[in-house]
């Protein structure tokens, strides 16, 4: 299969909420009241931790298949730790990103531990999110030349 590509675009509601198109979805971010947001969406760092999630769900129940067994229920708790002392310029000791994250996996299958062991082995290596989140992806910002100017 070749590349696919994932987009979104979108635009700034307020200093904190921005409201993006992808597909045929509208995804709306926010930031908590104590920093300076509504609290009425979830933040950015919380969609990070969500499309994790997400995405070992996916994995899990692709190489559940793949296995053999079926997966009746997957429960998934994932927990960030991260300083907003650089995100909000007030220190430059901290990193902006997580400093550790935490995810935590209680399925409910007839599957041994010995086999979970394997798939959970293979899920970890296969899910793109976790990839992301793991190693450096070339990443590159601009400002587009024709801007608006007040």
């Amino acid at each position: 299969m070749s590349n696919l590509q994932f987009s979104i675009s979108g635009e700034n509601v307020s200093e904190t909420k921005f409201v993006g198109q992808t597909r045929q979805f509208t995804l709306t971010v926010d930031e908590p009241e104590a920093l300076g947001g509504t609290d009425a969406y979830p933040n950015p760092v919380e969609y990070i931790l969500a499309g994790f999630a997400g995405c070992i769900n996916v994995v899990g129940h692709i190489v559940a298949k793949e296995l053999g067994f079926k997966i009746k229920s997957l429960k998934i708790d994932v927990t960030g730790d991260l300083n907003p002392n650089r995100f909000l310029g007030a220190s430059k000791d901290e990193r902006a990103g997580f400093n550790a994250i935490k995810l935590n996996l209680i399925p409910e299958t007839d599957a041994s531990i010995e086999i979970l062991a394997k798939w959970l082995e293979i899920v970890e290596d296969r899910c793109p999110v976790k990839d992301n989140l793991q190693n450096k992806t070339p990443i590159s910002i601009a400002v587009e030349k024709e801007y608006n100017v007040l």
